[in-house]
């Protein structure tokens, strides 16, 4: 989980200029390391942040690899991050596209946009711009126009930094690189992970107020954890770095999590391993300061005020925040744009598409007996079409409107023109005796064309039966 959290990246982040950079605002040295990560000097890049994690099933929003975080922790910065992304504009490369000379500078006309574009046509440094409003500006030295280039996406962004490249032109700039920075705060769907694998996304942000507390010192947890996730994925590690982190937390001290470091070889070359085991060890750091050996706690519940009736483990442990947020995640669509061809939603969430029913989609819901469903999914909401159909000779494809030439009396004496009426004629039969309209997929419309174009004719027997 390592390459996939949002970590202090780098020291020097003013100077940098990646396309897409993530960052952990409020980082923190983890208690439990081992001698690789003094080694490597990991401090200096640090991945996560100490959080007080309860074992416990508490609500039920913590099913399935799904954690509760403390709102409030979350108000006070745990897991606060940002998104770095930098925009190039290079008017050289557009040079060889249109073959006009552009610049960057604002329009003297139009100073309605001044508040958010400097008198160079650049961003101002610090300025929060909102989707769909300007923050760079071109101007084109044939045409004598200004276009304004404005924020793409769904969420604010604010301008961290500006840059110019150094161009072949001597007295104009030609290349801008534009630095965004985007909040990314916890919310319902961000993934988090311990170093043990332990993954899993947030499912609520529960009240302060409503956390369970300590009976000994009072203390909230900062983070939920269902105890399902442990016996089946067999990780005890974690269990042993809470209590470890609990014992070096209270004695002030960093604590040594290196894996073999008391298998010991003899002056004979033959290794022996220390015969007690590491909770051994760590219980009594624990008990000397009043807790209990094995890292349980009473706690109260925070909606009740009742004793819990189990003893909970509880105690500090390394989490990271993972790059997968459901900001960039999340696709939904109502209306939008569809294809041509089909008249079908189209794909993509960049796009605005739809999310894609398919065969095995249809045979679940089939299974479920929902044929509304089904109806719904594809053909209400797909590429509704209503045809007209010839019942004389079953065509789909021979019907066509007749427009009336003949001005309507209405308008002739000075009235709202009336609804022009409507009349189709199928080709093949000559006549418009017979003609029905039929609600039908679009393409099934173009499936008769496509066999009509390999000489096939499809037709159809219309009835009321149904």
């Amino acid at each position: 989980m390592a390459k996939q959290t949002m970590g202090f990246s780098s020291q020097a982040l003013q100077f940098r200029t990646d396309n897409k950079l993530y960052h952990l605002q409020t980082p923190q040295s983890p208690i439990v390391r081992t001698a690789a990560y003094s080694k490597y000097c990991m401090d200096e890049f640090p991945t996560g942040t100490n959080a007080i994690v309860a074992v416990l099933a508490y609500t039920g929003y913590d099913m399935e690899d799904a954690m509760i975080l403390n709102k409030s922790s979350v108000e006070r910065g745990l897991f606060h991050g940002h998104i770095y992304q930098v925009e190039t504009f290079d008017l050289v490369e557009q040079r060889k596209f249109d073959q006009a000379f552009k610049l960057f500078g604002r329009s003297n006309i139009d100073k309605s946009k001044n508040d958010l574009i400097d008198s160079d046509g650049l961003p101002y440094v610090g300025q929060m711009i909102n989707p769909g409003e300007p923050f760079i500006s071109v101007h084109n030295t044939i045409t004598n126009t200004t276009k304004p280039t404005t924020l793409k996406g769904s969420e604010p962004a604010i301008v961290d930094y500006v840059s110019i490249d150094g161009t072949t032109s001597k007295d104009f700039m030609q290349k801008v690189n534009v630095r965004f920075r985007r909040r990314r705060n916890p919310v319902i769907g961000d993934k988090f992970s311990s170093r043990h694998g332990q993954k899993g996304v947030c499912s609520q942000l529960w009240p302060d107020i409503d956390m369970p507390f300590s009976a000994a010192t009072g203390m909230r947890p900062d983070l939920i954890i269902n105890p399902h996730a442990f016996p089946s994925r067999m990780t005890i590690g974690m269990l042993l770095e809470s209590i470890a982190a609990k014992g070096g937390s209270l004695h002030g001290k960093f604590m040594d999590a290196t894996p073999f470091a008391n298998s010991i070889k003899d002056a004979d070359g033959r290794s022996t391993t220390d015969s007690e085991s590491l909770v051994d060890e760590l219980g009594p750091m624990l008990t000397s300061y009043g807790f209990n050996y094995h890292g349980l706690e009473v706690m109260y519940s925070g909606v009740l005020g009742t004793e819990l009736a189990c003893e909970i483990f509880i105690g500090p442990v390394y989490y990271q925040r993972l790059r997968h947020m459901v900001s960039d995640k999340f696709q939904v669509r109502s209306t939008g744009t569809v294809d041509p061809v089909t008249r079908q939603p189209i794909k993509g969430r960049k796009a605005g598409g739809g999310i894609r029913f398919g065969e095995m989609e249809r045979d679940s819901v089939l299974a479920h007996g929902a044929a509304y469903l089904l109806h719904d999914r594809l053909h209400t909401c797909s590429d509704y079409h209503i045809a007209d159909v010839c019942s004389l000779c079953g065509s789909i494809l021979a019907t066509s409107f007749i427009q009336h030439q003949k001005r309507a009396t209405r308008h002739i004496g000075g009235l709202p023109p009336g609804r022009a009426p409507k009349k189709v004629i199928c080709h093949a039969c000559k006549t418009s005796k017979g003609m029905e309209t039929v609600a039908m997929p679009f393409i099934f419309r173009q499936l008769a064309v496509e066999l009509a174009a390999m000489n096939v004719k499809m037709t159809l027997q219309l009835s009321d039966q149904a």
